[in-house]
């Protein structure tokens, strides 16, 4: 009597298809995620960016405001020169900078926000009122040569401020002027993508 041999064990073509079609199906879903993760980081790393060059940027900006020259008790330091100016994206400001052992100064601060990038500029310190009226009007004319513009913060669509006098905001226009009787400014920085700016309150000057 002749033995009946058994088909040899192993996997159908039917079988092969389908288990590579669920390996394709896994190896899709799981593509999808990690690129859903890398975007995701992407964006974090992005907006976390932009959080350290907001703080940077206000942080700078407190720190000018808190010393600003002819405000609080210094009020008659510049001979009723002009203090702070606001134009389209730009804010200028004269500050009293000091260093260790020698007399405060006065310096020229421009903040400038020009293809999307806000930058800081100072000038040198003097303390002569003929020479700080030369370093006012070369900020305004964007001729100061003596320093460069600093980078503060990249990706911003506009700044925005208001001036506080008589318990009401307004907007400052271009070329407005803020005298010392107005104790507070506003700066609101405009991000792509965002509703609503961010925005910060800075006292003028000390108490």
């Amino acid at each position: 009597m002749a033995r009946r041999t058994s088909p040899a064990a192993g996997f159908t073509l039917i079988e092969l298809l389908v288990a590579i079609g669920i390996l394709a199906m896994v190896a899709v879903l799981g593509w999808r995620g990690l690129d859903s993760i890398v975007r995701s980081r992407e964006v974090l790393t992005s907006q976390l960016e932009q959080a350290r060059g907001m703080q940077l940027a206000f942080a700078q900006m407190q720190s000018d405001c808190d010393h600003l020259a002819g405000a609080g008790p210094n009020n008659n330091l510049l001979n009723g020169r002009t203090n702070l100016s606001a134009d389209n994206d730009r804010l200028t400001l004269v500050r009293l900078a000091a260093s260790e052992q020698e007399p405060q100064q006065l310096q020229v601060i421009t903040y400038r926000l020009r293809d999307g990038v806000l930058t800081r500029r100072e000038s040198n310190g003097t303390r002569d009122l003929a020479v700080l009226d030369t370093m006012w009007q070369a900020a305004r004319d964007d001729t100061d040569t003596s320093s460069a513009n600093v980078p503060l913060m990249r990706g911003v669509d506009s700044m925005v401020m208001r001036g506080f006098s008589n318990g009401v905001w307004s907007v400052l226009t271009a070329g407005a002027t803020v005298s010392t009787q107005v104790p507070g400014l506003e700066v609101t920085l405009q991000m792509p993508g965002q509703e609503a700016g961010l925005s910060k309150v800075f006292l003028l000057g000390p108490g």
